[in-house]
């Protein structure tokens, strides 16, 4: 079989990158093995603001500009819904971050996402006597669903295995690699965690940081808006509000653990005043890099193989942007922005 391109796991990343190959009617084939679940069990949203110091994500404005498109041609060519858009209400602790957030609104790249009044509203069930701020132009990709459904896709074209990728198994040729009965032109690892694992990237700086989330079910929180406190509140429908997050830097398993639910819990008493039940707990293994860019690049010896990877805890913004950048840089020479190029490093 002779294709343009492997990919290596099927999270944000690698669907990313899948669906600029398919647009530019490029061959391809995934491999998949289930062992990375950081993007199926995200809380899949997005905000250009870091409401912790009140400080714009980095590049939030034309990652938007690109993700929200690439979303919505998915829902298109899926008839499916996957984008939720919400406003996020920020609960202020005290006077001061009210007097950090009028400090954010004279920044010009963070004016246009927040309003310059403060709600003061008492919603039943949550604790907010300061106030909260409102946060625009936010919301949700339904991240399990997306790619649960663009898995599908992939198995009816005949262009996924679900198997574990055998790195031992590539063979280099001049110009192309051949892999078990596959002769491609190049490799896009799109690993997530599973980089530890592989021979020719691990070298790069990536840390792992477990995420823990619940669901719960509390039927006398009524809010349609995602509430950002100590801890996040997301309301799915149906009375049920994923929670989260936890930052675990010792645990490197996928399992859900006591300690996280507990902190959770812990965290949502100083948060909501009304009683629920825990539907679910979830978990997952984020890929960061310490200085909080992807990793995005070539390999310096094997010019066959490239990486997407590092996309943090957003992933939803990040991963149309840096999908395009290793596309075009791939098939048509364009540099890739020094920010995310692997070369920062030395591997």
């Amino acid at each position: 079989m002779k294709i343009d391109y492997i990919i290596v796991g099927l999270g944000l990343a690698g669907l990313a990158f899948a669906e600029e190959l398919v647009n530019a009617k490029k061959s391809f084939l995934v491999f998949e093995d289930d062992s990375q679940t950081s993007s199926l069990v995200a809380g899949g949203v997005y905000n250009p603001v870091i409401l912790k110091r009140f400080t714009p994500v980095w590049n939030a404005k034309e990652q938007l500009e690109i993700a929200l498109p690439f979303y919505e041609s998915l829902e298109l060519k899926f008839n499916q819904k996957f984008d939720e858009k919400f406003q996020t209400k920020k609960a202020f602790k005290s006077i001061e971050e009210q007097n950090n957030w009028f400090a954010a609104l004279d920044k010009p790249n963070l004016a246009a996402y927040l309003e310059p009044k403060i709600d003061t509203k008492k919603y039943d069930g949550i604790l907010g006597d300061v106030g909260f701020g409102n946060v625009k132009e936010t919301g949700r990709i339904d991240t399990k669903k997306l790619v649960e459904i663009y898995r599908n896709f992939l198995q009816k074209a005949h262009k996924i295995r679900f198997e574990k990728f055998d790195y031992s198994q590539i063979v280099f040729q001049e110009s192309t690699i051949t892999y078990q009965d596959i002769n491609a032109q190049k490799i896009v690892f799109c690993e997530g965690f599973g980089m530890k694992q592989n021979p020719f990237f691990n070298q790069l700086p990536l840390n792992e940081a477990k995420g823990e989330l619940i669901t719960i079910h509390a039927p006398e929180l009524n809010i349609d808006f995602l509430l950002k406190s100590t801890l996040f509140v997301l309301p799915l429908g149906n009375d049920l509000y994923k929670v989260g997050a936890t930052f675990n830097w010792k645990d490197k398993t996928s399992t859900p653990s006591e300690e996280g639910k507990n902190e959770l819990i812990e965290k949502l008493q100083k948060v909501l005043t009304i009683p629920y039940e825990i539907a679910e707990q979830t978990a997952g293994i984020r890929p960061t890099v310490k200085d909080r860019r992807p990793l995005v690049g070539v390999h310096s010896k094997y010019k066959q193989l490239a990486i997407l990877n590092g996309l943090g805890t957003r992933g939803v913004m990040i991963a149309p942007t840096v999908a395009k950048q290793l596309f075009h840089h791939l098939e048509h020479q364009e540099k890739l922005d020094a920010e995310i190029d692997i070369n920062r490093f030395s591997l």
